[in-house]
């Protein structure tokens, strides 16, 4: 699991998701980076729940449905989100 450290070093943290997208989705990595838009990659609901399911596993946080994910536009956006969440599961109550 990523440490707080870890979510500091935000091109890494994108260069996983961007992984994370291009496997799931089928899209060329070359087409992604931080302001590639998701609804002109083409992205189907069915990869975003299978984008989803393995930020969580890889992460090891949980993502509602309802959470800043889905209001995601850009690749960096959901970067964002997605280091929301990690900074929420190792930071909460600390």
């Amino acid at each position: 699991m990523m440490t707080e450290s870890d979510i500091g070093t935000t091109s890494d943290l994108m260069q996983e998701v961007i992984d994370i997208v291009a496997a799931e989705a089928m899209i060329d990595r070359d087409k992604l980076s931080a302001t590639a838009r998701l609804d002109e990659l083409d992205i189907q609901s069915a990869d975003y729940v299978m984008i989803l399911m393995a930020v969580e596993e890889r992460f090891g946080v949980y993502i509602s449905i309802d959470s800043g994910f889905t209001e995601a536009e850009t690749v960096g956006d959901l970067v964002r989100a997605v280091a929301a969440k990690i900074a929420e599961g190792s930071g909460a109550g600390a």
